[in-house]
């Protein structure tokens, strides 16, 4: 009997580390939908840590304000007392200009055809973005404390802080650090 135990203590050690690592650090994600494109695409598996600190612009998963059934990932914007200002494209928080080069590969596409190929698979999307005049919506808020501002990167689609409002602090899932699925999208962010 104490030889079966200790054959098997390492095993059973392994999956209580693994449960508690699966139940307070680490969370599997699947993404549904298109409002991450170019950067996540549908049906994309991600790995988020539930103990990151979370900076402006990193991926995150988080229940939907307006929808708490809802998971979504979004992208970090504006940070707790952050000023946040789009204006003609051009993202300034703070007073300080930000760089969005996950964006590049869309807005050309948005000058090239309205994206109208990449949303073929949606005649609905085909037309917001054929009447739409930028890519990203104008907008100037100041987020409050214990709240976020997340966007999706295929701005013109995706339901976010634009629509939703801010982002509780205790929505937010985890911060994406990894996609693993499909193996040859594999990518650590």
């Amino acid at each position: 009997m104490n030889n079966k135990i200790k054959e098997w203590l390492p095993v059973v050690i392994l999956i209580v580390l693994i449960f508690l690592a699966r139940m307070f650090v680490f969370s599997p994600v699947r993404v549904e939908g298109h409002s991450m494109d170019p950067t996540l695409h549908d049906k994309q598996r991600l790995i988020t840590s539930k103990i990151s600190n979370l900076e402006r612009q990193d991926i995150i998963t988080t229940k939907e304000p307006d929808d708490t059934n809802l998971y979504v990932v979004k992208r970090i914007i504006g940070l707790p007392g952050d000023h946040v200002v789009m204006k003609d494209n051009v993202l300034t928080i703070n007073g300080k200009k930000y760089a969005e080069p996950y964006l590049d590969e869309f807005k050309e596409k948005f000058k090239k055809d309205k994206l109208a190929d990449e949303y073929s698979y949606s005649t609905a999307f085909q037309e917001q973005a054929a009447n739409a005049t930028s890519f990203t919506t104008d907008f100037d808020v100041t987020v409050p404390k214990n709240q976020y501002f997340v966007l999706g990167d295929n701005r013109l689609i995706s339901k976010d802080s634009r629509i939703f409002g801010f982002v509780n602090k205790s929505l937010i899932q985890g911060k994406v650090l990894l996609r693993f699925w499909p193996l040859n999208e594999f990518k650590i962010f």
